[in-house]
């Protein structure tokens, strides 16, 4: 019976302790309400300070974003899928001890596509430089490129004018030619004007059936130029006799397999060709990840730097909330004389300061999202939008409240209660 007693006891002193802690905490709120009202300029103009921190850190990592998508979506468009096989070194020995190049050859191309599943498009690149003659007895310097028709969507170019060469025209050595649009602009005036012209390289008539251009600037890191003409690989054998290429370039389905698969390809290759010969299986998955991770690093450091407004305006807290203190000495005093605890009014003013502060940096937060979404909505531009930027300006905002609202709280907390009653 006593335990049983005991038990309903205990129940109900747990049970007016959350009471009264939900009392004190509804008091404590209404308390600082009260404050807000009676000094709202001075809180307002405190708030200031957080509401542009939180909006810039929003606005900070919504730019960083911006940038780091544009980025990426550039690079991708040049191909993210690509894996461009390069050659650096090694010869292999002749009939008469003569060395020439190990270069690639077109019975590779066919080697890795048999071997190395997933491949959705491949090209061989062979590459000759000649003066090609124009109607009226004129000369250019220009470079030609021996690919296959799927060269055009390996490089993911653009035909402005007319048409690509197809595989009719590779399977039947067509003298056709397709030009890069600023070279067409050159000779012709442009694009359209260069259809349908004939050009002679080495004695060996073309037609240009076509105008090209690159969908992104490389800054120079493809092999196209200015002065290119692309034509079927068949045909550009004419110009060396031999079977071997520069180049070859081959197309992945998925993303995800571009490293594997530039494992697999470059296996296939070292079988075929001399020990000491050496290639290199350059794609663009590396200079993405790079390029995210050098975004990202911007990013933190532009977030950090706009960190530093809400350090300042935590700052601004602690002395509005000093003077707070200053000013409400007798209030204090008052309380304590009623019985009000240490605890009560340190938590009081830490409550007060924390409001303030998350205030600031809700509004700065609706403000640093505002801006983005009206872009979106308004403009045909898509900005992303990264929630963690608005829990981290929240989340900084409290972490600043408590920082900076502790030293005030403690100092009202301190005050002694005889000397409050006394003060003028």
């Amino acid at each position: 019976m006593a335990a049983i007693t005991s038990s309903k006891t205990s129940s109900f002193e747990r049970t007016l302790a959350s009471a009264r802690s939900t009392m004190m905490f509804s008091e404590v709120v209404r308390l600082a309400v009260d404050s807000f009202r009676a000094s709202k300029i001075r809180f307002l103009l405190t708030m200031l300070g957080m509401v542009i921190g939180s909006a810039s850190i929003i606005l900070v990592v919504t730019i960083g974003l911006t940038g780091k998508e544009y980025a990426l979506n550039l690079i991708s468009s040049i191909g993210p899928n690509m894996i461009e096989m390069q050659y650096n070194g090694g010869t292999v020995s002749g009939p008469d001890n003569v060395s020439t190049p190990d270069l690639f050859t077109r019975e590779d191309l066919t080697a890795v596509i048999e071997q190395v599943p997933g491949i959705v498009a491949s090209s061989p690149m062979l590459e000759v430089h000649y003066n090609v003659g124009l109607p009226g007895g004129l000369t250019k310097d220009a470079m030609l490129l021996g690919v296959s028709p799927q060269y055009k969507d390996v490089r993911n170019l653009a035909v402005v004018a007319g048409r690509f060469f197809d595989d009719q025209d590779d399977a039947s050595h067509t003298k056709v030619a397709v030009i890069v649009e600023p070279f067409a602009k050159l000779l012709f005036g442009n694009s359209a004007a260069a259809l349908g012209q004939n050009i002679t390289v080495k004695g060996i008539p073309f037609v240009i059936i076509g105008v090209f251009k690159m969908r992104v600037d490389t800054f120079g890191q493809s092999e196209i130029n200015d002065q290119t003409l692309l034509i079927p690989y068949p045909v550009a054998r004419y110009f060396t006799g031999k079977d071997t290429v520069k180049e070859l370039f081959f197309t992945m389905k998925d993303p995800m397999t571009v490293i594997p698969a530039s494992k697999q390809i470059m296996e296939v290759i070292r079988s075929r060709h001399r020990p000491t010969s050496t290639y290199t299986a350059f794609t663009l998955t590396q200079v993405l990840k790079v390029m995210a991770q050098i975004a990202n690093m911007l990013t933190l450091v532009l977030t950090l730097a706009a960190g530093i407004t809400l350090i300042v305006s935590g700052v601004g807290i602690m002395n509005s909330m000093l003077a707070n203190v200053q000013s409400r000495i007798k209030e204090i005093g008052i309380r304590k004389a009623l019985g009000a605890t240490s605890l009560e009014i340190r938590l009081q003013f830490l409550t007060e300061a924390i409001f303030l502060s998350l205030a600031g940096g809700l509004v700065g937060t609706l403000l640093g999202l505002a801006i983005p979404l009206s872009v979106s909505l308004l403009t045909p531009f898509k900005i992303p939008i990264s929630g963690w930027s608005a829990v981290i300006a929240l989340g900084t905002s409290m972490l600043v409240g408590i920082l900076f609202g502790t030293l005030p709280a403690n100092r009202a907390a301190r005050l002694d209660p005889v000397q409050t009653l006394k003060y003028e």
